[in-house]
């Protein structure tokens, strides 16, 4: 009995060891920690101060209360100025600002991060600093038809950051960003020289599509720029082969320039954009002027094959986007190529002009043309560099008064000074004008001049150059007539107005009828004390209910 007692409690023992062991209740002593002499923190729980505050922060920061975070990194800041969370803690008060959101806070993210960059320019994190900055102006970018600063500002950034970090590993991000944006500058020069070429307005397409050619070489239409462009020079071909009164010699000479620059803008289409969807349109363009149609090598084929497939298309759901998205839809960009860091120099409809005028000076006065602008080189360079044809070539501009065409003075309060270049055969009163020249009136007294009986504004670039050149015909290129008067006499001089006679305040006593108002009656009859007798009621003449004889039950009501 004894030994049964015995083993059962032995038994009752090991289990509640067991169970103690088991679930926490009883564990075994750790040995005490030595403090080490470097680490005399060592064992102890507690954190440096400058430490709890960042964690704090970071905390803050996740939970949306960005200005508690800003309040303890800024505490950070300055209570411990030899910290080494010092570049952390600025860092991330700029990315409050950022994840904030909102205009205002995305400026003084940008400011903060400028800030870091200028105070830590080496350290790895300033190149997440400008990463963040360029950011900053991508996420406000609108769509091509509308504001481009900030997409401008954005490239701006974004090359800032390749260049000055290029061993940094956000490059292949900024690269990819900066396609982006320049896929939405190059859409919003193109849609502008659409809009011009569908206006025949040639130099200023010409300028915006050698734009779109020179500085984005990875758009995704950049075989239509181009089409488009060699289109806008064989229209001025074919005004130069209108001209009937020209001599035949120039007149090839002109033919055969603008029609070598329309077959280069070509030739690029089927080398460069060989797997492009418009490149057979380029093929039949070289072909109608009977122009060899250059074969792309194996290099350029597998480049541009590369390209075009790297490209992701526009789906139904992108489409749908646009109709409330703020920012454009850039998934037509391409996802390989090296972007642009330099843009090309800015061509400008008047530079388009005055090579124009060039052109048609040289072949006017036998003398050799110049050579189309380069790809990046504005034509304005070479029309007024030493290319330019006759004895005054590389003379500087002469700044002068320039006159209308009539004789007089500029329209406004003062004689208009201009720049032009003086050429042989050029007349100097339209060798400025271009579109939207403001209209000139002719000297007081002097009359009208004639208008030619087939005249029609000139807006294309060889219509005024011819015009400035003194062509015959020049100013009747489509055979359409002048809607206008007929008659071109002076009109006769305005007619002074009548005087009015002199206003006449007194009132006369004599005869004539006196009126008195009613608030002079009343005042009249208020002294009097006599009240004006009203009419007698007529009953022939009108009916009221007030004089007829009540009946029945209305004898009662009062009302």
């Amino acid at each position: 009995m004894k030994r049964s007692l015995f083993r059962l409690s032995t038994l009752c023992l090991l289990s509640a060891l067991t169970a103690s062991a088991q679930f926490g209740i009883f564990k075994p002593s750790k040995p005490a920690t030595v403090p080490s002499p470097n680490d005399p923190l060592a064992g102890h729980a507690s954190k440096q101060p400058d430490k709890e505050l960042f964690d704090k922060a970071e905390i803050a920061m996740k939970k949306g209360k960005f200005d508690v975070a800003r309040l303890d990194l800024q505490t950070l800041l300055n209570t411990y100025p030899e910290s080494e969370y010092q570049m952390r803690a600025k860092l991330a008060v700029g990315d409050s600002w950022f994840k904030e959101g909102g205009t205002a806070a995305l400026t003084q993210a940008e400011a903060e991060y400028k800030d870091f960059i200028t105070f830590f320019p080496n350290q790895p994190e300033a190149a997440e600093a400008q990463m963040r900055v360029a950011d900053i102006y991508y996420m406000q970018m609108e769509k091509p038809d509308r504001d481009a600063t900030n997409a401008e500002r954005a490239a701006t950034e974004y090359r800032t950051m390749i260049q000055q970090f290029p061993e940094s590993t956000f490059v292949p991000r900024a690269k990819q960003r900066l396609r982006e944006v320049q896929e939405v500058l190059a859409e919003r020069q193109f849609q502008v020289g659409s809009f011009y070429f569908s206006h025949e307005n040639w130099p200023a397409t010409i300028a915006r599509l050698q734009t779109v050619s020179d500085n984005y070489p990875l758009y995704s239409h950049s075989d239509l720029a181009l089409i488009g462009l060699g289109d806008a020079y064989a229209a001025e071909a074919r005004f130069v082969q209108g001209l009937a009164q020209m001599n035949p010699k120039a007149k090839q000479e002109l033919m055969k320039a603008y029609d070598d620059q329309a077959a280069d803008a070509y030739s690029r289409v089927v080398t460069r954009y060989s797997m492009a969807a418009h490149v057979e349109d380029a093929r039949e363009r070289l072909i109608a002027l009977n122009r060899s149609v250059p074969e792309p090598t194996k290099e350029q084929l597998a480049d541009s094959e590369a390209e075009e497939q790297s490209r992701t298309g526009i789906t139904f759901k992108d489409r749908a986007l646009l109709l409330v998205k703020r920012g454009p839809v850039t998934v037509n960009a391409a996802r390989i190529g090296e972007p642009t860091l330099a843009d090309a120099p800015t061509i400008m409809a008047p530079d388009v002009n005055k090579y124009n005028q060039t052109l048609f000076a040289a072949a006017l006065n036998n003398k050799p043309l110049p050579p189309p602008p380069a790809a990046g080189v504005a034509p304005a360079v070479v029309a007024a560099g030493a290319a330019a044809p006759g004895p005054d070539a590389g003379a500087p501009l002469v700044l002068e008064s320039l006159p209308s065409a009539e004789g007089g003075q500029a329209a406004g309060s003062g004689p208009a000074i201009g720049a032009s270049i003086v050429t042989p055969g050029s007349d100097s009163g339209t060798a400025g004008a271009g579109p939207g020249t403001a209209p000139r009136s002719a000297p007081e007294g002097a009359p009208a001049p004639a208008a030619p009986a087939n005249a029609v504004p000139a807006d294309t670039g060889a219509a005024i150059a011819a015009q400035a050149a003194g062509v015959p015909g020049a100013q009747n290129p489509g055979g359409l007539t002048a809607v206008g008067p007929t008659n071109n006499q002076p009109l006769p001089a305005i007619e002074k107005p009548a005087e009015t006679p002199a206003q006449i305040n007194d009132v006369h006593t004599g005869n004539a009828a006196q009126v008195q108002t009613g608030t002079d009656a009343g005042a009249t009859n208020a002294k009097s004390k006599k009240k004006t007798p009203a009419p007698k009621y007529d009953s022939s003449d009108e009916s009221s209910s007030k004089h007829k004889k009540k009946k029945g039950l209305d004898k009662l009501n009062p009302f």
